[in-house]
C-alpha cells in the first residue's frame, strides 16, 4: 500500500535519523551509495550463513557445517613462513572427535584451553575428520542467530555494525513501507507484502524465511524491468516517429528469383517480418539472430534493396574492414545487376576517393554503402537514409550503434548476430527489441567433423592438418592467450606460431593474429589468409567473427576447454564454409566434470542453439556474454538465468497489464505506474 505523505518522509530522511550511525558511519554507508533510510533497507543481502547446529554424522563432505563442543587438546601451532600459520586442536562434539583446523589466526591459542565449550563453522572434510574453520565463538551457541546475513560492504564496515544499522532502521519504519505490488498479484503468486519481506530477508528465522523474500523480490525487479522494456518498444511503436517504405514487391521478388540458391524457410519467415516492419509507419528496431552460416547476409541484402526500391538508401556497418570489404563484394555481386549503386567507406578510404563518395552519398547517387565504424563519422550525410544494418552487433558498443541509427530521419535499424542468445536472455538484454529468428541452415552444407582429443595427440592432429593443406587447403589454429603467462599453464598464440613455423618450414607459409596489432595490420594478414598467400593462420579469439574463407577447412583449438560453447561454436563456424569436408579439432584435458561435458556437447550437436543454451546452463549469463559488454542489466537479487521461470510469468503479467484498462485506471497500481514512469521508460498516460 502506498504510505502517507509522513510515513515517506520518514523513508526518505538522512540514514543520520538511525540510531547509531553518527557522521563517520555516514560517511561511510554514504560511499557505497546509501543515503537514505530506504537506500538501506533496500539494500539486500547476496547471501546468508546458516548457523544451525548440524550432526556431523548427516552432514555430506565439503558442506559447512557449525558444531558446539568440548576442547580435548592443547592447541598446536605451525608456522609456515611469510606470516603463514596453521592452528589445530580436538574438539569433541557429541559422539565425534574431530579436529578443528584454523589458518592464519595463530592468535586464537591463548583463547583456547581443554575443558572450554566452543562454537565453530567451517568446511566439513568428511574423511579426514577435520573442519577447516571459518568461524569461532567461545562458548555455547545462544545468543547467535540461526542465519546471518551477508552484504556487499566493500570493505567499508564490518558486518556486525551494519546488521546492528538495519536492525534499527527498521524497527523505525515498521509500518511505512511503500507497497508496489498489488495485494491480487500476491496473493496469486503468495507472495509476502514489502515490510514482512524485508523483515524476512535481513533477518530471516528459518530457511523458508529467505525463499520466499528473494521471490518476491526477484519477481517485482523482473516485473518492473520487463514493464519499462515492453513501454519502451510500446512508445516506440505507437509514436510512428519512422519512415513508411513501400517498396516495389515485383522487383523484390525478381531480385530473390535472381539469386543462385533458393532461400530457406527461415529466410522466408524472416524476409516477411522485415518487408512487413519496412511497410510500416513505425519505425524498426530488430535484432537479427542467425547461427554460424543461416544466411543472414542475404536477407539483409532482400530488406536493403526493398528500401532502395521506394528510393531510400541503405547502409550495412561491420566491426572490421576486410569482413566490411567482404560484404561490400558480395553485396555488389547480387544488387548492382538489379541497377543498385554500392560503395564501401573504411578508415583506410582517403583523399579525393573517401571525399568523392561522400559527395555521392549526399546527393543520392550511392543507394547502399558498406563499411566500418568509418560510417559514423559526423562528415558522412545521408540523402534520404532508409535502413541501417549494424552486422555482429556486439562487437561495437552502444554509441557507435547509436550513432548510425540516428542518421537520417528515423531510418528503420536492423542489428544482425551470429551469436544464438537463448530466450532467457533474449528477452532481457533485447527486451526493447523485437527479435527474428534464423534457425535453419542452407541445404546442402556439410557438417563440420568435431572431433576431441587430449593434448598428448598433437603429432598425429599435425600429421592430419599437414594432409589438407597439401591437398591445396588451408587452416587456423586458435590459442586462448597472446604472449606467455605465468599465471596460466595454456598454450600461446606467439609460441604456437614458432613451433608451427619451423614444422612447416619450407613448405607452408604460416601467420600470427592477435588483438595487439594494430586494425590495419590485422586486416593485411588476414587478406593473406583470405587470398590463400598463407596456409596456416595462428590467431586468438580475433578470429571469432568474421571472415569468409572457403577454402580454410581444418581449425585446431589448443586449451579448448579455456572458451565457453558458444564461442567454440562461433571459432569453428570460421570453416566448413566451402565445398570440402571441413574438421575442427579440440585439444583439451578438462579437469572438471562440467568441462567435459562442454567438450562431448561440442562433438555431439552443431546446433548453436542447443549449445547457447547448455553454455548457459552450465557457465552462466556473465560469461556467455563476456564481463565487458554483457548486455544485461544489473538485478540486486534477480538472476534471468536462474530465474528464467519467473522471468518469463514477468513477461506474460507486463504485456497484460499494458494492455488492460485496471492497469492504467487502478488506484492498486498507482504505485507500479509511478515506477515505470520515475525509470523513464513512458509517460504515465496511457499508450492506446
Amino acid at each position: 500500500m502506498a504510505g502517507k505523505k509522513s510515513e515517506v518522509a520518514a523513508l526518505t530522511n538522512s540514514i543520520t535519523t538511525i540510531k547509531g550511525v553518527g557522521k563517520a558511519a555516514s560517511e561511510k554507508l554514504e560511499s557505497i551509495g546509501i543515503e537514505t533510510i530506504q537506500d538501506l533497507v533496500l539494500t539486500v543481502p547476496y547471501r546468508h550463513e546458516d548457523f544451525r547446529l548440524k550432526d556431523l554424522a548427516e552432514t555430506p563432505h565439503n558442506e559447512r557445517v557449525t558444531i558446539e563442543g568440548r576442547v580435548e587438546s592443547e592447541p598446536a601451532v605451525l608456522f609456515m613462513g611469510r606470516n603463514r600459520s596453521r592452528l589445530q586442536v580436538r574438539i569433541l562434539a557429541g559422539r565425534h572427535l574431530v579436529k578443528a583446523v584454523f589458518f592464519n589466526q595463530h592468535y586464537l591459542k591463548d583463547r583456547l584451553s581443554p575443558g572450554m565449550t566452543v562454537t565453530i563453522t567451517g568446511k566439513w572434510d568428511r574423511g579426514r575428520q577435520v573442519i577447516n574453520v571459518s568461524n569461532f565463538k567461545e562458548g555455547p551457541k545462544t545468543e547467535q542467530a540461526d542465519f546471518e546475513p551477508i552484504y556487499s560492504l566493500k570493505g567499508v564496515m564490518q558486518q556486525k555494525t551494519f546488521r546492528r544499522i538495519m536492525r534499527n532502521a527498521l524497527d523505525m519504519v515498521a509500518d511505512q513501507h511503500i507497497e508496489t505490488l498489488p495485494a491480487d498479484m500476491r496473493e496469486q503468486y503468495k507472495l509476502p507484502a514489502i515490510g514482512d519481506a524485508l523483515e524476512m530477508v535481513h533477518f530471516p528465522t528459518k530457511p523458508e524465511d529467505v525463499k520466499h523474500a528473494r521471490r518476491r523480490f526477484v519477481y517485482e525487479e523482473l516485473l518492473l524491468f520487463q514493464l519499462k522494456m515492453l513501454g519502451m518498444k510500446k512508445a516506440r511503436k505507437d509514436a510512428s516517429e519512422g519512415i513508411a517504405i513501400a517498396y516495389d514487391l515485383d522487383k523484390v521478388k525478381a531480385f530473390i528469383m535472381s539469386l543462385p540458391f533458393d532461400l530457406t524457410n527461415a529466410q522466408k519467415r524472416v524476409v516477411n517480418e522485415l518487408c512487413s516492419e519496412l511497410k510500416s509507419p513505425a519505425r524498426m528496431n530488430r535484432l537479427l539472430q542467425g547461427d554460424v552460416g543461416s544466411g543472414k547476409t542475404v536477407v539483409a541484402a532482400i530488406a536493403l534493396y526493398a528500401a532502395i526500391t521506394a528510393d531510400f538508401q541503405g547502409a550495412l556497418m561491420a566491426p572490421t574492414e576486410i569482413l566490411a570489404e567482404q560484404h561490400a563484394a558480395t553485396l555488389a555481386d547480387w544488387l548492382e545487376p538489379h541497377g543498385v549503386t554500392v560503395a564501401f567507406l573504411a578508415g583506410s578510404t582517403k583523399g579525393k576517393a573517401r571525399k568523392s563518395i561522400l559527395e555521392r552519398l549526399a546527393s543520392g547517387d550511392i543507394d547502399l554503402i558498406v563499411g566500418t565504424h568509418a560510417l559514423i563519422q559526423p562528415d558522412v550525410v545521408f540523402h534520404n537514409a532508409g535502413l541501417m544494418i549494424t552486422d555482429e552487433q556486439h562487437r561495437f558498443g552502444v554509441e557507435q550503434r547509436r550513432v548510425l541509427r540516428d542518421k537520417g530521419m528515423n531510418p528503420d535499424v536492423l542489428f544482425m548476430t551470429a551469436t544464438p542468445i537463448p530466450r532467457t536472455l533474449a528477452i532481457t538484454a533485447f527486451g526493447e527489441m523485437d527479435v527474428s529468428i534464423l534457425d535453419e541452415l542452407p541445404a546442402g552444407r556439410k557438417k563440420i567433423e568435431t572431433y576431441w582429443l587430449k593434448e598428448e595427440s598433437l603429432h598425429p592432429v599435425l600429421r592430419r592438418m599437414e594432409k589438407e593443406l597439401v591437398a591445396g587447403r588451408q587452416a587456423y589454429v586458435i590459442c586462448p592467450l597472446i604472449e606467455e603467462s605465468d599465471k596460466l599453464d595454456v598454450q600461446n598464440a606467439v609460441d604456437v606460431h614458432s613451433q608451427l613455423s619451423t614444422y612447416f618450414q619450407g613448405r607452408f607459409k604460416v601467420g600470427l593474429m592477435h588483438g595487439r596489432l594494430p586494425s590495419d595490420e590485422k586486416d593485411a594478414i588476414m587478406r593473406e589468409f583470405s587470398e590463400g598467400e598463407t596456409a596456416v593462420l595462428v590467431s586468438t579469439t580475433v578470429v571469432e567473427v568474421g571472415v569468409n574463407v572457403p577454402n580454410a577447412t581444418f581449425m585446431l583449438i589448443y586449451d579448448a576447454t579455456r572458451f565457453g560453447l558458444a564461442q567454440l561454436h562461433q571459432l569453428r563456424g570460421r570453416v566448413g564454409r566451402g565445398a570440402e569436408q571441413s574438421y575442427c579439432i579440440l585439444l583439451a584435458d578438462p579437469k572438471s566434470e562440467d568441462g567435459k561435458e562442454r567438450m562431448q556437447s561440442m562433438t555431439e550437436t552443431d546446433d548453436g542453439f542447443v549449445l547457447a543454451e547448455k553454455d548457459l546452463e552450465l557457465r552462466g549469463a556473465g560469461d556467455f556474454f563476456g564481463k565487458k559488454q554483457s548486455g544485461l542489466p544489473e538485478f540486486k537479487m534477480a538472476d534471468p538465468v536462474h530465474d528464467y521461470r519467473a522471468l518469463a510469468t514477468a513477461r506474460n503479467d507486463a504485456e497484460r497489464l499494458l494492455a488492460s484498462d485496471e492497469f492504467w485506471t487502478g488506484h492498486e497500481y498507482a504505485q507500479l505506474r509511478k515506477e515505470l514512469e520515475a525509470s523513464g521508460a513512458m509517460s504515465i498516460e496511457r499508450l492506446d
